[in-house]
C-alpha cells in the first residue's frame, strides 16, 4: 500500500472510530478501511463540500497540506472535477461532475452490498478509485471491474490504484451499459445516482445477486439507496437510506426553464385556490423522507423551492414532458397558502394528494418503501410489492 503518511494521522484514526461508532463501518470492513486510505486517491487540488452551506472551497495540498489532510480525513464529500473536465482554475465550476463521497456513505453502501472474498463485483462510477480499491481489497483484485465514462477520471484512478497496490479491472465506458465481459456478477454497486436501473445490470447479475444503487425521481436531487435482489430478469428490494449523488451522465435532468412554462400573464389565466398544507411540508432539509415520497407518488414532476423574501416563499412544480406548472405561495403568519396551477395536469392537486396519502399511512419512513424493476418498467411500493404503482 501507499506510504502517504497513512494510518499514523490522528484525523484518520478519529474518522475510523466515528465510522465504527455510527455503524457505517460494518463488521469485517475495518481492515479494508485501514488499508485503503482515502488520501491516496484524492487530487492535490480539490473542493471539500460543506453540506450545510452547500458550498465548496478550493484546498491545495502543496499550499496547505494540513487543511488538505484534515479534509481528506473528514466525513465530508469532496468535489474532484467540475463541468465534465472543462473547468479550469481554483474557483468552483458550474456543475460538480466527479467527487469522493462521504466515507460514511461509502462504507454504508459496502455494508448494504453484503460482499465477501471471491465474489465478482461491478463498480459503476470509478471516480477517484477509492471504492473500487476497497472492493478489490475485500474480494480480490481480479474479481472486481470498475467502469467510468470519463477517460481522464478513469486514467487518474488507475494510476492511484496501482500506486496503492490495488488492481481491479479499470474500464472506460458508459456505466449504463454495464460491462458484460466481466460478468456474471454477484454484486453490482453504483456510486452515481440513477433515475432508471439499466436492464444491462440485471442481465449481467447472477440470479440471487444484488444491485445496490442510489435511485431517485425527477422531483429533486435526492436519492435513496435501493438494495435489489435479481431473479428471473427482475430486480426487487427495499430502500435502505436517503442519500444524494451526482447523477449518471446518461440520466441527468435539465432544469426546467421557467419562462417556457410561465409567461408574463400566466397567473392571471391559471386556476387559483388555497391550501392548508404548510410550507414545512416542502422546506424539509436534506435527507428527509417526504420529498422522496412525493417524487414516488407524483410522476414526471420537478419541484423548485425559491428563497424566502419579505416573509414569502414560492414553491414551484413543473411537468416533465409537458408544460404543466403550479405555484404555492407561503407567507409567514398565514394559515393558508395561495396556489396557482395551469396546463394539462393539475400538479398541485397531485402533490397535495400525495402528501395526504403519506400522512394517512402514518408518515412511513423511506425504509418501508421498495422498488421493483421489470422489463415493463419501474414500480414503487409501500411494505408490499403486490400493492405497487408505476414510477
Amino acid at each position: 500500500m501507499g506510504t502517504d503518511v497513512q494510518a499514523t494521522r490522528p484525523g484518520r484514526k478519529e474518522l475510523g472510530r466515528a465510522l465504527q461508532q455510527s455503524g457505517a463501518l460494518a463488521s469485517g470492513w475495518g481492515p479494508t478501511f485501514a488499508a485503503v486510505d482515502r488520501a491516496l486517491f484524492l487530487p492535490d487540488l480539490m473542493w471539500p463540500y460543506d453540506t450545510e452551506r452547500r458550498t465548496s472551497v478550493a484546498v491545495d495540498k502543496a499550499e496547505d497540506p494540513g487543511t488538505w489532510y484534515a479534509a481528506a480525513d473528514s466525513n465530508t464529500p469532496i468535489v474532484t472535477q467540475w463541468d465534465d473536465g472543462k473547468h479550469t482554475g481554483r474557483e468552483p465550476g458550474r456543475l460538480s461532475t466527479s467527487s469522493s463521497s462521504m466515507p460514511s456513505v461509502v462504507y454504508s453502501l459496502l455494508g448494504d452490498l453484503a460482499v465477501d472474498e471471491g465474489m465478482r463485483v461491478l463498480d459503476v462510477g470509478t471516480g477517484t478509485g477509492e471504492t473500487a480499491g476497497a472492493l478489490a481489497h475485500r474480494c480480490g483484485a481480479h474479481r472486481v471491474a470498475t467502469i467510468e465514462v470519463d477517460p481522464a477520471v478513469s486514467s487518474h484512478a488507475r494510476e492511484r490504484l496501482c500506486r496503492a497496490g490495488l488492481y481491479p479491472e479499470v474500464v472506460v465506458g458508459d456505466g449504463f451499459a454495464g460491462h458484460g465481459a466481466g460478468g456474471p456478477y454477484d454484486r453490482v454497486l453504483a456510486t452515481v445516482g440513477l433515475r432508471k436501473v439499466p436492464p444491462a445490470w440485471i442481465e449481467q447479475t447472477r440470479p440471487g445477486g444484488l444491485i445496490v444503487a442510489p435511485w431517485g425521481t425527477d422531483f429533486d436531487n435526492g436519492d435513496a439507496v435501493a438494495r435489489l435482489t435479481v431473479t428471473d430478469g427482475r430486480a426487487e428490494g427495499r430502500f435502505t437510506r436517503l442519500v444524494e449523488f451526482m447523477k449518471l451522465r446518461a440520466q441527468r435532468l435539465t432544469a426546467p426553464v421557467h419562462a417556457e412554462y410561465v409567461g408574463e400573464d400566466a397567473t392571471d389565466r391559471a386556476d387559483k385556490s388555497t391550501t392548508d398544507v404548510g410550507e414545512a411540508a416542502f422546506v424539509t432539509g436534506q435527507y428527509t423522507t417526504l420529498p422522496f415520497v412525493l417524487g414516488l407518488r407524483v410522476r414526471h414532476c420537478v419541484q423548485m423551492i425559491a428563497p424566502k423574501r419579505d416573509g414569502a416563499r414560492p414553491v414551484w412544480f413543473y411537468g416533465v414532458g409537458d408544460r404543466s406548472w403550479a405555484r404555492a405561495m407561503f407567507r409567514d403568519g398565514r394559515a393558508e397558502a395561495t396556489v396557482w396551477q395551469s396546463g394539462p395536469r393539475r400538479l398541485w392537486d397531485e402533490v397535495e394528494a400525495a402528501y395526504q396519502w403519506w400522512r394517512a399511512r402514518g408518515t412511513p419512513d423511506v425504509t418501508r418503501f421498495g422498488l421493483t424493476v421489470a422489463p415493463d418498467g419501474h414500480r414503487a411500493w409501500l411494505d408490499d410489492p403486490e400493492d405497487s404503482w408505476p414510477v
